[in-house]
């Protein structure tokens, strides 16, 4: 019985491997679904003497929108969201502003547009880390309660905010 214990692990480990190749990696499980969003206060972009917490937002479902100046897909997901904000398709966005060592979120915003509703600075990534971001752009959805209810990994165009937001924005009421 022994000599076959080596070769049930290693079937084990195949199957394994095997259903990772199917899986999404665009699809990375938040442990924050179905929980509070995690708390802070940060200065806003632009004007330090103003800050933003998501406590600004009870009551609202909204969007929170992890980007950052130095990020490709971020500049291209721009775009989307000023559309889908001039188009009012969107409930509030706030974009936290994800390790902007160079310092250039205010520039870029005044030049291409800015969909958000606030930009907190989130300069150290502490609050990225508390919200379990892995690179930009992460998207989180917030009901009212101030509760994660999805989570998309990657740039939002108009085919995910179709297929993946506007389902779960209309089970939340928006």
């Amino acid at each position: 019985m022994k000599r076959w214990i080596p070769l049930l692990l290693f079937a084990v480990l195949v199957g394994f491997f095997a259903k990772g190749l199917f899986l999404n990696p665009r699809e990375v499980p938040s442990p924050f679904i179905g929980k509070a969003a995690p708390a802070f206060t940060l200065p806003v972009v632009g004007d330090a003497t103003r800050s933003f917490s998501p406590e600004e937002m009870k009551g609202k479902v909204w969007v929170l929108n992890v980007w950052a100046p130095w990020c490709v897909s971020c500049r291209q997901e721009h775009e989307v969201l000023m559309a889908l904000v001039q188009n009012q398709l969107a409930p509030p966005i706030v974009g936290l502003n994800w390790k902007d060592k160079d310092r250039e979120a205010a520039m870029l915003l005044a030049q291409g547009g800015n969909p958000y509703f606030a930009v907190p600075d989130d300069l150290s990534g502490k609050v990225g880390i508390d919200y379990g971001v892995t690179g930009t752009p992460e998207t989180y959805v917030i009901d009212k309660a101030g509760i994660v209810r999805m989570k998309h990994v990657g740039p939002i165009d108009p085919d995910i905010w179709k297929k993946k937001f506007e389902p779960k924005l209309k089970e939340l009421g928006v």
